[in-house]
């Protein structure tokens, strides 16, 4: 055993531990990863939601085919999915909103796709779609629903 490992008697076990934490299970590594994809989205889905409220003709929903009616409950959701991402507290509510910016930015791929747009058109919603899914595996314990322990099914005999 080299100098940089101690050891450690728990029961009858005995583990190594390294004496330098990973950066990936550091806490406030972990933290930061946080709240930097959560930022990121955050503010993507807020000024998209923006834009779609008024109706700034960046991206054209047009060429995709979505009716006149589509940015405007789009813009409205993205701007709620943004504010309850960042919210404290109310995790089911985050669990909905992280869904629902899975499914625009899957949904933005795939229709991109489907109109003939290039490669370099899938990039921005695909690294958004990362970030969300960064965001929600990172988030910490409070933000997170609470785990329910299931009773095993009785057998009917």
């Amino acid at each position: 055993m080299n100098s940089s490992n101690i050891l450690l008697r728990q029961g009858h076990r005995v583990k190594l531990m390294n004496e330098q934490k990973d950066w990936t299970t550091s806490t406030r590594t972990r933290s930061i990863a946080y709240w930097v994809t959560t930022v990121l989205i955050a503010a993507e889905f807020a000024s998209g939601g923006v834009i779609d409220l008024l109706r700034v003709p960046i991206f054209g929903g047009q060429e995709l085919g979505y009716p006149d009616y589509y940015p405007t409950i789009m813009g409205v959701w993205k701007i709620l999915g943004a504010a309850a991402v960042l919210a404290p507290r109310f995790p089911l509510l985050k669990e909905w909103a992280y869904a629902g910016m899975f499914f625009i930015m899957t949904g933005a791929v795939a229709s991109l796709i489907a109109v003939g747009d290039g490669v370099e058109t899938l990039v921005a919603p695909i690294i958004f779609t990362c970030l969300v899914v960064a965001s929600w595996a990172l988030r910490p314990s409070s933000r997170r629903l609470p785990r329910t322990k299931t009773k095993p099914e009785r057998s009917s005999r």
